[in-house]
């Protein structure tokens, strides 16, 4: 996959891409012709990169996962231990969200009760 299919497939720029790969974040991208050419495994794993970003891991906390990923199995534990605290604080997260979600839900129900008390009284009024 080109740069550009790359980007386009996972929403960001090639630029992005471009620095990901200057920082550290995906390495030994094989090159066509001078080109970059993603391969499934890329793919697969910038798909979980973008995962993490979108679940709010600084960019910080990804490279060292990156960096440790690209040191081997001996530190699968480390990586796993990060992976549960993301998990954990993305939890706490969705529980905080649900409820502003709730708030939301009433703050709606008692506006639908409002209108439907102002439809009742202008239909009284007209009859």
């Amino acid at each position: 996959m080109t740069i550009s299919e790359a980007a386009q497939h996972l929403g960001v720029s090639a630029h992005t891409l471009r620095y990901y790969e200057k920082i550290g974040l995906i390495r030994h991208v094989e090159r066509a012709g001078g080109r970059r050419v993603y391969t499934s495994q890329d793919m697969a794993w910038l798909e979980f990169i973008m995962r993490l970003k979108v679940t709010a891991m600084p960019l910080a906390r990804i490279k060292k996962i990156a960096d440790l990923r690209y040191q081997g199995d001996a530190t699968m534990d480390e990586r796993k231990a990060m992976l549960l605290s993301h998990r954990e604080n993305l939890k706490a997260e969705i529980v905080k969200l649900q409820g502003h979600l709730h708030a939301l839900d009433r703050k709606i129900d008692d506006y639908t009760a409002l209108q439907q008390q102002r439809e009742q009284r202008e239909t009284g009024e007209n009859t």
